[in-house]
């Protein structure tokens, strides 16, 4: 069984499929959320109060199906779930859902300001402790790093989650919807893909092995 395997023996998704499974059902979300918005405005959801409310309604109700589909997927091919997909999937059923029941687009909103702050909380913790989380998580993924590496990357990356965290509360309190949406699809994505190449230096110097 794959799930009794050693990490470095599990079967691995390719780059491709990994950005699909993290990235897609976000993305999905976006088209959703639109989708409703554009609904709303031919009168096709006149039961809701708004058009932002029918963004929020149809975006999380397709996020929630992609994020299933997406962890389902996974398992499918490897046998086994990453702790924080397992973590974020279930946030966004149960936060998706609290949206569509009360129809209350704030749960959507304060849904990543919670996944940031837990995140941000376990690298930190795993500092304090003297076991840098990321390196518990992903030591197979950088092989040859060093332990001041793992350290100073985990410290790093709990940072980045905690700016994230104060942006999506900025981002939710003082944006509009539409604009917060586009924040949090296209704007922290784009985060997190420079901020992990803006590591890069880091790793190398600590004994990364690239080839």
């Amino acid at each position: 069984m794959a799930r009794n395997m050693p990490p470095a023996d599990r079967p691995q998704l390719s780059t491709s499929s990994n950005l699909a499974v993290n990235f897609g059902p976000l993305l999905l979300f976006f088209a959703g959320s639109k989708a409703g918005k554009a609904m709303f405005e031919r009168g096709e959801l006149a039961g809701l109060r708004d058009a932002d409310m029918a963004s929020a309604m149809i975006g999380t109700g397709v996020f929630i199906i992609a994020s299933l589909v997406a962890a389902l997927w996974h398992w499918a091919k490897t046998r086994h779930l990453p702790p924080a997909m397992i973590f974020t999937t279930v946030i966004v059923v149960l936060f998706g859902g609290l949206t569509i029941w009360l129809q209350d687009k704030a749960f959507i909103q304060l849904k990543p300001t919670i996944i940031y702050g837990v995140f941000s909380a376990l690298l930190f913790g795993g500092l304090l402790t003297g076991r840098p989380t990321l390196q518990l998580v992903m030591g197979d993924a950088l092989p040859g790093l060093t332990d001041r590496g793992w350290r100073l990357l985990t410290r790093n990356w709990a940072l980045f989650f905690l700016t994230l965290l104060a942006a999506n509360e900025a981002a939710r309190r003082f944006l509009s919807y539409d604009d917060w949406l586009s924040f949090k699809v296209w704007g922290v994505t784009v985060a997190i893909f420079a901020f992990t190449i803006a590591q890069t230096p880091l790793l190398t110097r600590h004994g990364l092995k690239l080839d």
